[in-house]
Formats: structure tokens, C-alpha cells, sequence
């Protein structure tokens, strides 16, 4: 028997009806697939388009420091997406085992926006900013857009890219590829991906690990402990309940961002 962590949809995007992919929410099925002594690896299924970064690195580093602990091979299987912080996640495994039609990649960082100012002008609307600090309100959407506080945000994620290549370097160095689009955030699939060298290997879960540990080798699903969806949404009490209507809001917010980063890679 081989436990089996599912890691699905974008990273860190929560709200109290999505809870989204964070470690607060896989820390448990991880802790529990790990302790188990008998199996001979563990197995992670991911299907993520990505998301935030700090909770992509957190995942990654709690993965890896499991299967030190506990001197656990880690197997990883992509199904539709690891691209950006989900190939993230797909590197604290010790192999990468993808289905050729799988999309793989989009190593960088992206930041998004609308601005508003033209809008609010239209319809009538003064904004009005008051802050302590005169960098407090940098990039707002409601105010022209200014050079240098463009120049600074791509700056930030110059060093957030950098980081992330420095962590997809020291797990993949001995296989990388020398192609010069592998880090501009470029996604390609399974099958090219392998050629690449940022995955191991074509295949599905069920037949590896069969091949590898035996015809009589199941996989076991280990999952996060569901309440009831009262407790789950935060509705339980008067002050939750008045709420829901402003959580509601935010959930379908969520889901449109959430919609936005899967149609990005066709899905």
C-alpha cells in the first residue's frame, strides 16, 4: 500500500467558502501519509495552476522535510497542471511522473490588475488616499500609474523569480536542460517537458507504482477530515450568519481568479 496525497486547484487563493491549497490545509493528510512505516514511498497527485508563492515554498518545504524525517521516496503525478506554483510543488518530489498531455512549466511570476482611475473619473467619484509613509499606496488601482512604482513591483518579482529558479535548480540540476526559455515562464507539455528534463518520466499512478512495488500494491487515499459545511463556511453563529452574504461575495471573486488561471493554460 502506497498513501496518496491529492494537491488540487490554486495555491493560497482562500476564502471561507474555498479554503484553497495552503499548508494549513495539506499539513495533515501530509503528516498522516508520511507516518505511515510500512509503505514504501509516498505518492502526491497534482493539479494546480498555481498561485501564491509563499504558500507554494511552505508546501514544498514541508513536503521535503516529511521524507527526510521519516526517509521517505516521494512520487509525484501530474494530472492536467503543475505550472508556476504547482510545478513547485511538483519538484519536492523525488520523480515526476506526467501524462504526455499534461502541461508543465510557467517558471515565474506574474502580477495582475485593472486600473481604475479613468472609471471613478466617469461616474463621478473623488478618491481620497491619507497615509503615513509616502510609499503606503503605491499601485493603487484608483490613481494614474506611475513609472517608478511599476519599476519597483518588477523588482520584486525579479527576486521572487530568482528564488524560484534557485529551488527548481538545486532538485532538477543533474537533468535541466540548457534550453534558453526554461525560465522565462514558458509551459510546455508531458512529453516535452520530459525532453526538457523538468520531469522524470510518462505514466499514470496505479500502473507505477504496480511496475515498482509489486502487482498487489494499491494506492490509499489520504484526505483532509471534512465538518459539516456549516462549521466548514463559518456560518455557524449569528455574527457568521449576518456574514455569508460578504463571504459569498468573496467566493464567487475567488472563483473567477481561480477560473482566470486555469483558462490560462487552455483548461
Amino acid at each position: 500500500m502506497v498513501p496518496v496525497v491529492r494537491l488540487q486547484g490554486p495555491i493560497g487563493m482562500a476564502t471561507p467558502l474555498r479554503p484553497g491549497l495552503s499548508l494549513a490545509s495539506v499539513a495533515q493528510p501530509l503528516a498522516r501519509a508520511f507516518s505511515m512505516k510500512k509503505a514504501p514511498a509516498v505518492a502526491l497527485i497534482i493539479n494546480s495552476p498555481g498561485g501564491s508563492p509563499v504558500q507554494s515554498r511552505l508546501i514544498f518545504q514541508r513536503i521535503r522535510d516529511l521524507a527526510e524525517e521519516n526517509e521517505k521516496e516521494v512520487l509525484v503525478f501530474v494530472e492536467d497542471v503543475a505550472a508556476s506554483g504547482g510545478y513547485m510543488l511538483a519538484v519536492a518530489g523525488d520523480e515526476i511522473i506526467v501524462d504526455p498531455s499534461s502541461i508543465v512549466g510557467s517558471i515565474g511570476v506574474v502580477a495582475a490588475g485593472f486600473g481604475f482611475k479613468g472609471l471613478i473619473e466617469k461616474i463621478g467619484v473623488e478618491r481620497r488616499v491619507y497615509t503615513a509613509g509616502k510609499n503606503k499606496a503605491i499601485l493603487d488601482p484608483f490613481q494614474p500609474e506611475k513609472p517608478e512604482e511599476v519599476e519597483y513591483l518588477k523588482a520584486l518579482q525579479i527576486e521572487l523569480h530568482e528564488t524560484f529558479i534557485d529551488l527548481v535548480k538545486s532538485r532538477r540540476k543533474d537533468v535541466l536542460s540548457d534550453d534558453p526559455d526554461l525560465f522565462t515562464g514558458k509551459f510546455w507539455t508531458g512529453r516535452s517537458a520530459r525532453d526538457l528534463g523538468l520531469v522524470d518520466k510518462l505514466g499514470d499512478l496505479r500502473g507505477t507504482l504496480k511496475a515498482r512495488f509489486g502487482k498487489d500494491c494499491e494506492p490509499k487515499l489520504i484526505a483532509a477530515p471534512r465538518g459539516l459545511f456549516a462549521r466548514r463556511a463559518g456560518v455557524g453563529g449569528t455574527e457568521q450568519a449576518l456574514a455569508f452574504p460578504s463571504n459569498l461575495a468573496n467566493d464567487l471573486v475567488s472563483a473567477a481568479e481561480e477560473r482566470a488561471l486555469w483558462m490560462r493554460y487552455g483548461l
